[in-house]
């Protein structure tokens, strides 16, 4: 998987599409990323000893292939490549513009 936390993200697809955000969290064993603000779920929580039972809302997992990450040079969505730099160390790179993506 190409992303990592904290990379600008565009969903691509899905009942979100067009939405913009910032990654949160990447599951890598299940090719899956946490988007803040995207894909919105209710979970019903348990009573305990401390406190009662409620219904919270948060952020579901979402596949990676649903999202693109947003260039920062043109601010379009754009699919992210491999480069070296002079000093030989892998990079990731925008396929639209060519910029650096760390």
């Amino acid at each position: 998987m190409n992303f990592k936390t904290g990379d600008k993200v565009v969903v691509i697809s899905g009942k979100d599409k067009g939405k913009e955000g910032i990654i949160t969290k990447t599951i890598k064993s299940k090719n899956k990323v946490v988007v803040e603000g995207i894909n919105i779920v209710k979970k019903h929580v348990k009573p305990n000893g401390q406190t009662a039972g409620s219904i919270e809302e948060m952020e579901a997992p979402i596949h990676a292939s649903n999202v693109m990450i947003i260039d920062p040079k043109t601010k379009k969505k754009t699919r992210i490549g491999h480069s070296t730099d002079k000093k030989g160390n892998k990079i990731r790179i925008s396929k639209k513009s060519g910029e650096a993506l760390d």
